[in-house]
């Protein structure tokens, strides 16, 4: 009976080892989901993930797109928020400088921050930032009023892009929500 035995206990042990490896493995992937989600959608452009650049691209097109901008504050957080423009039009390539403008209407300061998006969804991955308020978080003091900027352009690129012929405007929208850690 001893020598079944022992084949048999190898054989769980191994089991027990595939299983905790597999257990380990999915832990890591859950740990690490929010950081690889994030990377996937700034690769990608997935669900409106804007691109964050250095500098404005050294070509500019003729070609030319109307940049409307969008703005929502989450019930939590006692703001105004909205765009000092409704839009603007920008050659491809050409780099941009618009204004947001939040105001606290609490009496106490608070912090918030804000997300992002670009539509449509396929324009996304050529939307690049240079500055942003979004960012870092944003301060402001009870009634505090500030204009926050953003700067970016088009990459050149997107003309490139079959998809995207027909494209002739994009919506950049943001949303601000308290700060969690506040």
């Amino acid at each position: 009976m001893s020598s079944y035995a022992t084949p048999h206990k190898v054989n769980h042990t191994k089991t027990l080892i595939v299983v905790f490896f597999l257990l380990a493995a999915m832990v890591s992937l859950v740990v690490a989901s929010e950081t690889l989600y994030r990377m996937f959608c700034q690769v990608t452009g997935y669900g409106g993930t804007t691109q964050q650049a250095e500098s404005a691209s050294d070509i500019v097109l003729e070609r030319e797109m109307t940049i409307r901008f969008n703005s929502d504050v989450n019930t939590k957080l006692p703001w105004k928020f909205k765009p000092v423009q409704g839009a603007v039009t920008v050659k491809i390539g050409e780099e941009a400088l618009i204004f947001y403008r939040a105001k606290n209407t609490s009496d106490e300061t608070i912090t918030g921050t804000a997300t992002f998006n670009v539509t449509p969804f396929k324009a996304a991955q050529y939307f690049n930032k240079i500055d942003c308020f979004c960012f870092t978080e944003q301060t402001l003091a009870p009634g505090e009023e500030v204009d926050m900027p953003v700067s970016f352009f088009i990459d050149p690129e997107l003309a490139k892009d079959k998809r995207l012929e027909e494209v002739k405007e994009i919506t950049l929208s943001y949303t601000f929500f308290k700060y969690e850690d506040d």
